[in-house]
């Protein structure tokens, strides 16, 4: 059974486009059964085209990437969640809608590539990326068809801290 996993941050343009882009990268590599989806609360409508050049950068397809509401993962016919991520602090202090299913919710924390100055922002996006490949490369490598919900809840903590 696939294992949905729905990756937040506020613009849905930067830090949970390349999470959901890394996500799926690494379980289509990993052969695992899992989906990333990534939304946002007040999306901008378009994708950082550093997040874009970030992924490509790093050989993850990148087609059909797009910001887009948390609104289309609590209507009727979403998919459903098993864990919801946040990645940025402002998502993460938002009072987020109820998700059908009850997911485990965790927060990992990203600073905004978007803020650095315009000379370093495809170094940023970079370092960007690699932090979160490296937690969403473990996120894979989790038994999530034997874990109940408190054990992912527990290893999606222990993750945010190493």
């Amino acid at each position: 059974m696939t294992t949905n996993v729905l990756i937040l941050c506020t613009h849905n343009s930067a830090r949970s486009v390349l999470s959901e882009g890394l996500l799926n990268h690494w379980a289509r590599r990993l052969g695992r059964d899992i989906r990333a989806f990534s939304a946002g609360s007040a999306p901008s409508g378009r994708v950082n085209p550093h997040a874009l050049q970030a992924l490509a950068k790093a050989g993850i397809d990148t087609d059909g990437c797009r910001s887009k509401s948390w609104d289309e993962f609590i209507a009727e016919g979403a998919p459903r969640m098993r864990a919801v991520i946040t990645v940025c602090d402002s998502a993460a202090a938002e009072q987020c809608p109820y998700w059908p299913g009850s997911p485990v919710k965790v927060h990992w924390g990203y600073a905004d590539p978007s803020n650095a100055p315009e000379a370093d922002k495809p170094q940023a996006f970079e370092l960007t990326r690699d932090a979160i490949g490296y937690r969403m490369l473990q996120l894979a490598l989790l038994p999530l068809d034997t874990m109940s919900d408190a054990e992912l809840q527990q290893a999606l903590h222990a993750i945010s801290t190493s």
